[in-house]
């Protein structure tokens, strides 16, 4: 895999990059399958969530790559990991979990504006998601990243989907420490970065650049995306006041590099 010095700086300076066919027809393919099958038999974690009886489902589901023999296949094997790692100038990636995300035909349901890191028991810098459609997805309904947040130095609270609310402190103690995210200021004040996509491309961002999305407006296509998380050198293991998510089964010391047997290297540098 060969990414160009500008693609890595982009990535870098602005929060997010848009890579065009970097994934072959076997690779979407076989990721098409594992959402299928994920879609089929989902986990305890799935979620189905409509704006009106009327509207479209907004499936999610995560975490289920250790059953479902194509994610893995893919996290493993594609370049995927290859891609985090060069993007976020790691020597190694860690891989943390999947995300499984579909939008049904005139899908009203939209992602709420959020950032990806204080959901997790994560901090650092060297950290990422790589984003893959198995469908085309149009500019109105596509990913909508807001550029440069990733080094705003500001952690907002995690919303949850379903009503787009913050999530329940645990600890008021560390209450100060996330602002309550504005939509006003994202939709207004700042400069979205947004492309349409299709498959065999993949659009990458850090897990602290604000994102959201619209609902999906074709009304004869799903908008079927699976998202994979990636920890580069630097990440470390951190408490948060609220019920993470994904949890870590084990228990650990803040600051602690995370195990091999729950978060494996799937990708080291070549010397």
């Amino acid at each position: 895999m060969v990414l160009s010095e500008e693609l890595v700086r982009q990535f870098q300076e602005d929060g997010a990059v848009v890579l065009r066919g970097v994934f072959s027809n076997h690779w979407v393919d076989v990721v098409r399958r594992g959402i299928q099958h994920n879609l089929e038999k989902p986990s305890l974690n799935g979620q189905w969530l409509r704006a009106s009886e009327t509207s479209g489902i907004y499936f999610n589901d995560y975490c289920n790559w250790r059953r479902i023999p194509e994610f893995e296949e893919y996290v493993r094997s594609s370049p995927v990991a290859e891609i985090a790692g060069i993007l976020t100038k790691s020597k190694k990636i860690r891989f943390y979990h999947e995300h499984v995300l579909n939008k049904e035909p005139g899908t009203e349901k939209p992602t709420p504006w959020h950032h990806d890191q204080p959901y997790y028991p994560i901090d650092g810098d060297q950290v990422c998601s790589v984003w893959m459609p198995v469908d085309p997805i149009s500019l109105s309904s596509s990913l909508r990243l807001v550029k440069g947040s990733h080094r705003w130095g500001r952690l907002f609270k995690p919303r949850l989907f379903a009503t787009s609310e913050d999530y329940d402190l645990m600890n008021p103690d560390n209450k100060d420490d996330y602002e309550t995210l504005s939509d006003e200021e994202m939709d207004t004040k700042h400069q979205i970065l947004e492309w349409a996509v299709d498959p065999g491309d993949c659009v990458v961002f850090h897990m602290k650049t604000v994102h959201g999305a619209a609902g999906n407006s074709s009304m004869c296509s799903h908008r079927r995306v699976l998202a994979t998380r990636w920890l580069g050198d630097d990440a470390r293991l951190a408490t948060r006041p609220w019920q993470v998510s994904p949890p870590l089964k084990e228990t650990f010391k803040e600051g602690e590099e995370p195990s091999l047997d729950q978060l494996p290297i799937l990708w080291e540098q070549k010397l």
